[in-house]
C-alpha cells in the first residue's frame, strides 16, 4: 500500500491521540507509529522531534483554541479582568472536558508529578502573559523594583492556581463537573477579593468549600 503523501501536523496529532486512547500508552517508536498510520517516518520529523513534543503541543492547542474563542467574542472584550479570567477558565476546561480521557492519561502517565506537569510547559508563558495583559489592579508601590516583583508574584501565583484547578478537575466526579465550576468561581473571586482587600468572607467561604470537598474525596 502506498504511503500517504500529504500528512499535516493536525493529522499526526489526531493519530497520536487515537493511538494513546486505544492502547493506553504511547507508541513504542516513531517508526512503528508512522507504519501503523501509513506515512513515512520522515514526515513526523517535519513537525515534531519526539512524542513528548506532541504532548506539549496538544495542550498548547487546547490553550490557543480557548484564547481564539475568547478573542473572537465581542462580549469578552468588554469584560473586566475578573470576568475575563473566569471566562478563560470556563472555556479552557470545556476544551479539557471534551478530551478528558486523553488529558487524564497524559497527566497521570508518570508516578512523578513533576514529569506529568512537563506536558503543560508550552502554555506557561502564554498563560502568564495573559494574566499580565489583564492589567489586574494591585497595591500601588512607588518603587519600580518592588512593583516588578509584585507583578511577577501575581503571575506565578495565578499559574499555581491554574495547576491546582486542573488537579481539582482531574479528581472531580460530579455530574458535568459542576464542582469544578464552583471551584473556579470561588478561587478566582477569592483571588480578586484578596487583591482588592475586600472583607475575608469569600476567603472563608472558599476555605470551607475546599475542606468539604477534600474530606469527601478522601
Amino acid at each position: 500500500m502506498a504511503k500517504k503523501a500529504q500528512i499535516s501536523e493536525k493529522d499526526i496529532v489526531t493519530f497520536y491521540m487515537d493511538y494513546v486512547l486505544e492502547h493506553n500508552e504511547k507508541p513504542s517508536s516513531v517508526y512503528s507509529f508512522a507504519k501503523a498510520n501509513n506515512f513515512e517516518e520522515s514526515k513526523f520529523y517535519e513537525f515534531f522531534g519526539s512524542f513528548e513534543a506532541i504532548e506539549k503541543h496538544i495542550f498548547k492547542v487546547f490553550f490557543d483554541n480557548s484564547m481564539l474563542a475568547l478573542n473572537n467574542s465581542a462580549e469578552f472584550q468588554k469584560f473586566d479582568a475578573r470576568n475575563k479570567l473566569l471566562s478563560f477558565y470556563f472555556t479552557f476546561f470545556e476544551n479539557l472536558t471534551a478530551n478528558r480521557s486523553y488529558v487524564l492519561h497524559a497527566l497521570n502517565e508518570h508516578k512523578n508529578a513533576l514529569k506529568n506537569l512537563a506536558v503543560l510547559a508550552n502554555i506557561r508563558k502564554p498563560f502568564t502573559q495573559f494574566i499580565k495583559d489583564l492589567d489586574i489592579e494591585t497595591i500601588d508601590i512607588k518603587q519600580e523594583q518592588l512593583q516588578n516583583f509584585q507583578n511577577r508574584a501575581l503571575q506565578e501565583s495565578a499559574w499555581i492556581q491554574f495547576l491546582l484547578t486542573i488537579k481539582f478537575w482531574m479528581d472531580d466526579t460530579s455530574p458535568s463537573f459542576e464542582k469544578t465550576d464552583i471551584y473556579i468561581e470561588k478561587s478566582v473571586n477569592t483571588s480578586f477579593d484578596v487583591l482588592n482587600v475586600v472583607p475575608l468572607k469569600s476567603v472563608i467561604d472558599f476555605g470551607k468549600f475546599i475542606f468539604k470537598e477534600k474530606m469527601h474525596m478522601n
